[in-house]
C-alpha cells in the first residue's frame, strides 16, 4: 500500500513538472497556460485526462485539413456565388471601414447592401415565421442549429419540414451532435421517414481520438429557404423554457434577412454541409439571383477553429475602438480576454458610455462567478453593469453609436473567441439600429443597475469565490 501511494505521488509530480513545457509549447495564450497548469498542479491525474480530451488537439487533423481545403476551394470555385457586384461597394462611416476590411479578411465575405432586416425577439414569433416560410418553400430548406430539441417547438418545425418534403421540397437539417443529442434517435428519425435529410455535426465519441477536442461545437443558428429568405441570430429550435429552471425563460434575438446577404448565409450552410457529408450542393437553384430588398448593408462573418485564431476577437476590439458615443454589450456569458477588457476600459476613458447587460443568473454558475470579476473591472473604470432579472438573457448583441450592430450566435467569452463555430452579422442600417437600441433599453429597464458602492459591499465569500474562479476563466 505504501509503495502504491509513493508511486501515485511520484507520478503526480512527474505530470506536474512534465506538463510545464508541454503546455508552454502548445498554448499561445499565457493566461490559458497558467489556468491549465493550475488545474494540473491541483489535480495532476484528472487534470492530465482533461487536457488530453479538451486541449491536446483542436479539430482532428483529417477534419481540419478537409475543412481548410474545402474553405479555400469553396471561395475559389464559387466566387460568383459569394459575390454580387451590383450590391457591393456600400458606403459606410469612415470610422467603420477598417472593421469592414478586417471582417472580410477574416470571414472571406464582403459587405453587401440592399438587404431587408427584420428583428425578431419573441421565440413563438420566430418559430411561426420560420414554419410559415418552410410551408411556402418551393425548392429547398436548409437549417443549421446548435440545438434542435424534440419538444413542442422542435416538433412544430419538424412537421413543417415533413410537409414541405412531402411536396418535393429538398429539406436538409444539420444539427450539432452534442447540442441536439436527444433529437436524432426520435424526432430526427421521424423527419428522415418523411423525406428530410438529417445530419449530425461534429459527432463526439471519446473513444475516437481522431476527433480531437470533444468540446469544439458547431454553435451556429441559421436557416435559408429557397435561397431568398434567411434567418440567423441566437435562437435555437427549442422551447423558451429550455435549460436551467432557476435561470428562467430564455430571451433571444433573430433576424429575418431578404436580399443579397442570403446568398452568403447559404454559403455558410453549404460549406458546413459538405464538411459533414462530403456532398457538394452546386445546383443553380441553391443560389438564385440576388434582388434589392431594402436599405441595410450587412456583412456575414463565420468564425471557427479553421479560421485565424484571433480573428473574431480582433473584430470586436476594432468595433469597440471605433465607438464614439456608446457601446452596449448584451451576452449571457461575459468572460472577455485581456484585449477586450482593455478595449472596453479605454472606451470608457475617452468618454464612451459602456453598458454591459448580462443575466442576473445564467445556466452556468461558474461562468456567473467569472463574469462578476470582469463586471467589477468595467464598473471600476466608469462603465455600467446591468443584471437582467426577467429570465435567461441569451441574446448576443453589440450595439454602437446607434449606427452599427453585431448580432449572431457568438457569446462574449473565450469559447466563442477560440473554439466554437459561430456566425455573426455586422449590420449598418439606421432603422435596424434604432429598433435594436429600443430592445437594449427594454433589457435595461428589466435589469438591476449595479452601483459601485453596492458592488464593493458584496459579502467577502462572494469576492473570494470570484477571485478563485477567475483563475480558471480562460478555460470556461
Amino acid at each position: 500500500m505504501l509503495a502504491e501511494s509513493m508511486i501515485w505521488s511520484l507520478g503526480g509530480w512527474v505530470i506536474r513538472l512534465g506538463m510545464i513545457p508541454v503546455i508552454g509549447m502548445r498554448q499561445e495564450n499565457p493566461s490559458t497556460c497558467l489556468a491549465w497548469l493550475a488545474v494540473i498542479f491541483l489535480m495532476p491525474w484528472p487534470g492530465l485526462i482533461l487536457y488530453l480530451l479538451l486541449e491536446e488537439h483542436g479539430l482532428s487533423r483529417p477534419r481540419l485539413s478537409r475543412r481548410i481545403k474545402k474553405h479555400k476551394n469553396f471561395h475559389l470555385t464559387n466566387s460568383s456565388y459569394l459575390t454580387t457586384p451590383n450590391f457591393e461597394g456600400c458606403q459606410v462611416n469612415p470610422d467603420h471601414q477598417a472593421l469592414v476590411h478586417l471582417a472580410e479578411k477574416h470571414g472571406g465575405l464582403p459587405l453587401l447592401g440592399s438587404n431587408r432586416m427584420k428583428l425578431i425577439v419573441d421565440t413563438e414569433e420566430f418559430i411561426d415565421s420560420l414554419s410559415a416560410d418552410i410551408l411556402q418553400a418551393r425548392n429547398h430548406v436548409h437549417l443549421l442549429f446548435y440545438i434542435f430539441r424534440d419538444d413542442f417547438t422542435g416538433r412544430k418545425v419538424a412537421r413543417a419540414l415533413g410537409e414541405a418534403a412531402g411536396r418535393g421540397v429538398t429539406c436538409r437539417v444539420l444539427a450539432d451532435a452534442v447540442g441536439s443529442a436527444g433529437m436524432f434517435s426520435g424526432l430526427g428519425r421521424w423527419m428522415q421517414e418523411q423525406g428530410v435529410q438529417v445530419q449530425n455535426a461534429l459527432p463526439a465519441n471519446p473513444l475516437r481520438m481522431r476527433l480531437a477536442r470533444l468540446d469544439i461545437r458547431n454553435h451556429r443558428k441559421l436557416a435559408v429557404i429557397d435561397g431568398k429568405v434567411g434567418y440567423t441570430g441566437s435562437q435555437n429550435i427549442v422551447d423558451p423554457e429550455f435549460g436551467h429552471k432557476k435561470a428562467g425563460q430564455w430571451h433571444d434575438v433573430m433576424t429575418r434577412v431578404q436580399g443579397p446577404t442570403v446568398r452568403q448565409l447559404q454559403s455558410v450552410f453549404v460549406e458546413d454541409w459538405f464538411y459533414e457529408t462530403q456532398e457538394i450542393l452546386d445546383d443553380p437553384d441553391v443560389y438564385p439571383p440576388s434582388t434589392s430588398e431594402g436599405m441595410a448593408a450587412v456583412q456575414v462573418v463565420p468564425t471557427g477553429p479553421d479560421r485565424p485564431t484571433y480573428g473574431f476577437q480582433d473584430l470586436l476590439i476594432q468595433a469597440i475602438n471605433s465607438a464614439q458615443l456608446s457601446v452596449s454589450v448584451v451576452s449571457p456569458y461575459f468572460i472577455p480576454n485581456e484585449g477586450l477588457i482593455t478595449a472596453l476600459r479605454l472606451a470608457s476613458a475617452r468618454g464612451v458610455e459602456v453598458d454591459i447587460i448580462i443575466p442576473d443568473r445564467s445556466d452556468h454558475l461558474l461562468v456567473d462567478q467569472a463574469s462578476a470579476y470582469y463586471c467589477g473591472i468595467v464598473l471600476n473604470n466608469g462603465g455600467n453593469v446591468h443584471l437582467f432579472r426577467d429570465g435567461m438573457l441569451h441574446a448576443k448583441i453589440i450595439a454602437m453609436d446607434h449606427s452599427l450592430a453585431i448580432v449572431g450566435s457568438a457569446n462574449f467569452d473565450i469559447r466563442s473567441f477560440y473554439l466554437n463555430m459561430e456566425l455573426v452579422s455586422i449590420v449598418f442600417d439606421q432603422q435596424f439600429s434604432y429598433e435594436l437600441s429600443l430592445l437594449v433599453e427594454g433589457y435595461k429597464k428589466n435589469s438591476f443597475k449595479v452601483g459601485r458602492a453596492w458592488w464593493s459591499r458584496r459579502p467577502v465569500y462572494k469576492r473570494m469565490t470570484e477571485g478563485v474562479v477567475k483563475i480558471f476563466s480562460p478555460l470556461l
